[in-house]
């Protein structure tokens, strides 16, 4: 069983720090990088070199459109490919499946889709969905029930509570049929998920509970006749050394304003999203002054956490410990990462040059080819 890593395109905007997030805070709105169509074509064609397999473009009002953003991008790169997210109920399942197969047939079969059931019911009234959590999941379901029925290639009917569909075509069939990546970590989503997935998603809770949760849908999963993959959604401060590494994360943490922390906490303490509860406990919204205070597990920070939404724990060391660490999750069963950093374009590199050629040596990479050479990014001063 080996490990595919995929990287995250910034859609909303990038910098050098945790706050400088435009969908976190009113200063992080001021962006110091914009996400125009060249910053991100840097983005993804160094993600490419790098020899990542794919990039997750997010979803939500906050960042741009994910399909349109990765459609510009796929003149400007060869090879990498693009794990678009999108909520189900902002479309319906034929014409997602007409997009997919176009997708698909533009691009060479570049297309990942990663399924957003919406966790929260404010951001989901932004797109006029006022369904409440679970019968969001009861309707991803039918969704990805009707979608699969239509890339069969034969006309689809199909009676539901939310859809009814006759004669469904997508004019043609997928080549391949895009993989469907799905998060959720609520009773609700488990099910959806062992039934309809190809990969389940998780955020970076510690390897014990990750595991936990795989061995329950692989459970769930047999039950229903099917098997699924995993994969872990996380960020990653990785240097030549450990030291250099945890630095990194001191400065991030020293950049952030207390009140900003206890307003992110605030939200996150009535989120609907089970996942979210248990970003925000890792932490207990405590603004330590000692990033090592908020390492849950050996190497995993979640001070992200205390003012991002998401995905709130970072792979912390040098290149061999955060290898060393993806190795632990590799153990309990996780075969793809997600991850990120800030700046997405740096963060890249020292990833790229420095933690892929060790999980290289350990014979680990499903996918070969990228650089080799050890990363040698200067670490920018606490004033830039």
């Amino acid at each position: 069983m080996s490990i595919t890593v995929h990287w995250f395109l910034p859609t909303h905007g990038d910098g050098r720090s945790i706050v400088d997030r435009p969908h976190v805070t009113a200063v992080g709105a001021q962006t110091p990088r914009e996400p125009d169509i060249d910053y991100l074509a840097q983005v993804a064609q160094a993600v490419e070199h790098l020899g990542f397999t794919g990039m997750l473009t997010p979803t939500g009002s906050w960042c741009q459109d994910a399909w349109v953003t990765t459609a510009a991008l796929l003149g400007r790169t060869k090879r990498i490919k693009f794990l678009v997210a999108f909520r189900p109920g902002s479309l319906t399942p034929t014409l997602a499946a007409q997009m997919a197969t176009t997708y698909q047939q533009v691009s060479g079969g570049r297309l990942l889709l990663n399924i957003v059931t919406g966790g929260e019911s404010i951001e989901q009234r932004r797109y006029g969905d006022w369904l409440d959590h679970d019968k969001r999941y009861e309707r991803t379901d039918e969704f990805l029930a009707a979608m699969r029925a239509i890339w069969s290639g034969e006309p689809a009917d199909f009676d539901g509570e939310h859809y009814a569909l006759r004669g469904a075509t997508a004019y043609d069939v997928p080549n391949p049929q895009p993989p469907l990546y799905f998060g959720g970590s609520s009773p609700a989503a488990l099910p959806v998920a062992a039934r309809r997935a190809d990969v389940h998603l998780t955020w970076g809770e510690p390897p014990a509970q990750v595991g936990e949760r795989i061995a329950r849908l692989r459970e769930l999963a047999a039950a229903e006749g099917r098997t699924l993959r995993f994969g872990l959604r996380a960020h990653t401060i990785t240097r030549d050394t450990s030291a250099e590494a945890w630095a990194t994360a001191q400065r991030f943490l020293d950049q952030m304003d207390p009140a900003e922390v206890a307003a992110s906490q605030a939200k996150f303490a009535v989120t609907e999203s089970t996942a979210q509860r248990r970003m925000a406990e890792l932490h207990g919204g405590v603004l330590h002054g000692d990033a090592r205070k908020l390492e849950v597990h050996p190497g995993l920070w979640s001070g992200v956490g205390l003012l991002r939404g998401g995905a709130g724990t970072a792979f912390v060391g040098s290149h061999e410990e955060v290898a060393d660490l993806m190795s632990e999750y590799h153990d309990v069963g996780v075969e793809e990462f997600v991850f990120s950093g800030y700046p997405h374009l740096e963060e890249a590199y020292w990833f790229g040059e420095g933690v892929r050629p060790v999980l290289a040596r350990r014979g680990l990479l499903a996918d070969q080819g990228a650089p080799a050479a050890p990363a040698r990014l200067p670490e920018p001063s606490p004033a830039s």
